[in-house]
């Protein structure tokens, strides 16, 4: 099964898909680094870039944790992104105002885990990328099982959007601690594309007290893990120094270390093929 996002096709014997970036907008000089690096990477590989980042981090930890810049600010970024560089963005939309006046823009609407089951943010959703061309991920809820993402999918594509992608980012197990459970992969793919998300699945939130937590020495594997199941995207956030990072830090991937990371990829997605 194949969707489309912008020029590209996601799916079956498609190009592997990339959705990357950093957690939040820091900064126009962050995201234009970021999207610098890894249209270089993706290019040489052969593989399909999609720039991320969040405009606002709506379900932080603590109430003093950073959020973003807001929608306004963000737009602006994220056209001068596209602008410059030639590639789909996306981020995350948190309640259902928010598609109409983000997809005018933004190619691919991120429908963050919690909010999976939220039938006004799918179909406004769904509304907003179908009458802009665009597309809609949906992450599955860390407390879902996946042949329930089944019903996600049928309220966006009731809209008109048939372009839909569905995310895994690890299943709740202990009090701040996600596992990924690969059977989701092969179940979710019965309803489209499936992407991993192998930087929100090393979390633990909460985990650091006030903060989230993680542990992004985990993320080579469950890339490598994903690979050899098969999907047609992966979601890996990724900083040039995320110690500083102001969310996620402890989950994302150097940005130094994501060329390395996708050619193995690469090579097991091939072996499998």
């Amino acid at each position: 099964m194949n969707i489309q996002l912008e020029n590209y096709s996601v799916g079956d014997d498609s190009p592997l898909l990339l959705l990357s970036g950093p957690c939040v907008i820091e900064s126009l000089d962050l995201c234009r680094q970021v999207a610098e690096t890894m249209c270089e990477i993706t290019q040489k590989l052969g593989i399909n870039y999609v720039f991320k980042a969040s405009f606002d981090k709506a379900n932080r930890t603590s109430i003093n944790s950073s959020r973003g810049p807001g929608i306004d600010e963000a737009l602006q970024v994220f056209q001068t992104i596209k602008d410059e560089f030639g590639v789909p963005v996306t981020t995350d939309v948190h309640e259902s105002y928010q598609p109409a006046l983000v997809a005018e823009v933004v190619d691919l609407l991120q429908i963050p885990a919690f909010l999976c089951r939220q039938t006004d943010l799918l179909l406004a959703s769904g509304e907003a990328a179908h009458k802009f061309g665009g597309a809609v991920n949906v992450k599955k809820g860390q407390f879902l099982r996946p042949e329930n993402m089944e019903h996600a999918v049928k309220k966006v594509r009731s809209t008109g959007c048939e372009n839909v992608l569905l995310t895994e980012r690890g299943t709740t197990f202990g009090y701040d601690s996600l596992v990924v459970d690969f059977r989701g992969l092969e179940i979710m793919r019965e309803f489209g594309p499936v992407c991993l998300d192998a930087t929100h699945s090393v979390q633990r939130p909460g985990g650091a007290g006030d903060k989230t937590g993680g542990d992004s020495k985990y993320v080579p594997g469950l890339v490598r893990a994903a690979c050899a199941v098969g999907v047609d995207a992966l979601f890996i956030e990724t900083h040039p120094n995320p110690e500083v990072a102001l969310s996620d830090g402890p989950n994302m991937v150097r940005l130094n270390e994501m060329e390395v990371l996708l050619k193995r990829a690469l090579a097991i997605r091939a072996a499998t093929a």
